[in-house]
C-alpha cells in the first residue's frame, strides 16, 4: 500500500475516533470522497482490505489504524 494511503487512513481513523469514540467502525470507502476520483487508489485500498486481510465491510477504526501503523 502506498504511503499516501497509509497516511490518509491514519488521519481519517484519528478524526473518526476523536469525533465518535473508540467504538466507531469504518469501511474502506471512508478514506475517499463521495465520487470516485482516484480509482487506482480505491482499488489499492479495497485489495488491502478484502483480498489481503479478508476484513468485514465495517471494522473498528482503532483496529484499522493499528494494522496500518504496524505495516500490515
Amino acid at each position: 500500500m502506498r504511503q499516501s494511503l497509509r497516511d490518509k487512513i491514519i488521519q481519517v481513523c484519528d478524526a473518526k475516533i476523536a469525533a465518535k469514540g473508540e467504538g466507531v467502525s469504518v469501511s474502506f470507502y471512508a478514506f475517499f470522497a463521495n465520487r470516485n476520483d482516484d480509482p487506482v487508489l480505491l482499488m489499492d485500498a479495497a485489495t488491502w482490505w478484502i483480498e489481503t486481510h479478508g476484513l468485514d465491510h465495517f471494522v473498528k477504526a482503532v483496529t484499522i489504524r493499528q494494522m496500518v501503523r504496524d505495516g500490515k
